[in-house]
């Protein structure tokens, strides 16, 4: 599987979410090391630097990321959050975030995983106790989990991605009316 970490949702909190992929099916980690939640704080652009994480700061990742996923699942659902979700997300949105700073050649954040997580935490408490709620979707792909906030015009999107879900999906509809042509003209 490609350990290649993407950010289609347009919050990290959603891309945080989305690094557990294909949980209805295969359910693969992406935080398989240290080093891979290191590359994705520092590929979502929420640090510049970041200190070396640990196992124990990918399992911390991990359990925030599940909770803000279950947050997110129960709210874009209408349903009530679980109060063990809320309060793991509301106490790492409490302690200190990543805080940028000015240097001669412009902004740079420079973090521990800690405060780059609970800067993650901060996105999802915005992102859900802000006006964006009504633009979450799930992404149309069965195989898929992403949610994303969906900003097209008319609120038409219906795939986190064309590349990594819409050409699937498209692409596989295709063929089945392909062989449902074929097994009409032969019967």
């Amino acid at each position: 599987m490609n350990l290649d970490h993407v950010f289609l949702c347009g919050n990290p909190a959603l891309d945080l979410a989305a690094t557990l992929r294909a949980r209805r099916s295969v359910r693969f980690e992406m935080f398989v090391s240290p080093d891979r939640l290191d590359a994705w704080y520092l590929e979502s652009g929420i640090v510049d630097a970041v200190s070396a994480s640990q196992e124990a700061d990918v399992e911390q990742a991990i359990a925030v990321r599940e909770a803000i996923y279950g947050l997110i699942k129960a709210r874009v659902a209408g349903d009530a959050y679980d109060g063990e979700a809320l309060a793991l997300v509301n106490g790492m949105a409490r302690k200190p975030p990543a805080t940028p700073q000015l240097t001669a050649s412009g902004r740079w954040t420079e973090a521990t995983p800690e405060e780059a997580l609970a800067t993650v935490a901060r996105y999802a408490v915005e992102l859900l106790g802000g006006p964006d709620v009504p633009l979450l979707k799930e992404c149309g792909n069965p195989e898929c989990t992403r949610v994303y906030i969906d900003r097209s015009r008319g609120m038409r999107r219906q795939w986190c991605g064309m590349e990594s879900c819409g050409n699937k999906v498209k692409a596989a509809a295709y063929r089945a009316r392909k062989k449902e042509a074929r097994v009409a003209e032969v019967g």
